[in-house]
């Protein structure tokens, strides 16, 4: 039994042979595809594909001006890649604490972390399970400050009946190779208002406008760069197995959702254990089922010897030193780390393997 699953369909291998045997391996009409279909089939807005999700990250900081010493308030459970993000625009992490029975930032830690140098919040959808947005985004709207969702985990979740994607001004999005969709390697930045979006298209290219800068006789692009651009596009060979993922994705989807209904009855009321909260107003893709016990090391073990994988995935990042280390003030973080942890949940999970994670919870540890 694996922890996480990597999708390859058919369709992206038949695609990808298709760039290949072409020799336009580059960013071409196969990115664009990909960027539509993930407009048209997730209801997304403004899609610009990017080399990875950490780029997607900072390629939202940097159009939105955040520059060296501003503060970017973010919550600790997350992966490094968040918060490095923000070291990359040579700004300040400023941790929140989190809500320990979502994993999610906190909207009232958020306003207590605001001063006068804060200029974004970059909430993360710990899991797939989409933050509190309304209230994050009122906060942003009082302070005039800019939301970056981090939704690394959480293509195909919606909230409120809005997809993930089409609520804040920028969502960033990942196409790791274990996640929802992948691209190999790769990721997309939505961009709510178009100047963004146009930026965004720009900047991920040198700040080279691919569309308007035409080769002159001599044989090269004619261009003035105006403004900080990097290499962030995204190849043709990623945009073919993303686009060959996509065919299936809402099939792949509603199978996690379905073993997520199933933990969720199952396991309602074993001792030892807290599940963490579902609100009917918002869809959860379930790239994890995080879940709180009590004597954590003994029901990794439990499980480890029928064979179930588990992991935390990631403890609040603070505890880096290039953060400045841990934070002591973010008590729900602390009490997390303590004892969440993480059982298998992906497609390829067969109703057996399900049956006997259940199981084997159940019977105790």
């Amino acid at each position: 039994m694996d922890f996480y699953n990597v999708h390859v369909s058919q369709s992206s291998i038949k695609f990808a042979k298709q760039v290949l045997e072409s020799t336009w391996i580059s960013e071409g009409e196969m990115v664009k595809k990909f960027e539509e279909e993930l407009s048209s089939q997730l209801r997304i807005i403004n899609p610009v594909t990017v080399n990875s999700g950490t780029a997607a990250l900072h390629l939202g900081l940097a159009i939105a001006g955040i520059k060296p010493g501003d503060e970017v308030i973010l919550p600790a459970q997350t992966f490094v890649a968040t918060g490095l993000s923000i070291l990359m625009q040579y700004a300040k992490p400023v941790f929140a604490d989190i809500q320990l029975n979502t994993g999610n930032i906190d909207p009232n830690s958020i306003r207590s972390k605001i001063t006068e140098r804060t200029k974004a919040i970059m909430p993360v959808h710990w899991g797939g399970y989409p933050c509190d947005l309304d209230e994050i985004n009122q906060i942003a709207k009082e302070y005039n400050l800019v939301v970056i969702e981090d939704a690394a985990h959480a293509l195909g979740a919606t909230y409120k009946n809005n997809p993930i994607g089409s609520i804040s001004r920028f969502t960033a999005f990942s196409f790791q190779a274990i996640k929802h969709v992948t691209t190999g390697d790769g990721g997309a930045l939505c961009c709510l208002q178009d100047e963004d979006y146009k930026s965004a298209k720009r900047r991920r290219w040198f700040s080279i406008d691919r569309d308007s800068s035409k080769s002159s006789i001599l044989g090269e692009r004619q261009y003035d760069i105006k403004e900080l651009g990097y290499k962030y596009h995204l190849n043709d060979i990623c945009a073919a197995i993303g686009l060959g993922n996509l065919l299936d994705f809402s099939k792949r989807l509603k199978r996690r959702q379905e073993i997520g209904s199933i933990y969720r009855n199952e396991l309602a009321n074993v001792p030892g254990l807290e599940l963490l909260e579902y609100k009917n107003d918002r869809t959860y893709s379930y790239w994890l089922f995080t879940i709180l016990v009590e004597n954590r090391i003994k029901f990794i073990k439990k499980l480890k010897s029928q064979g179930i994988p588990t992991s935390v995935v990631h403890q609040g990042i603070d505890h880096n030193s290039i953060f400045g280390g841990k934070k002591e003030d973010l008590i729900n973080q602390r009490r997390f780390d303590d004892k969440q942890i993480a059982i298998p949940i992906h497609e390829e999970l067969i109703d057996d393997e399900v049956d006997s994670i259940i199981l084997t919870i159940k019977r105790g540890w």
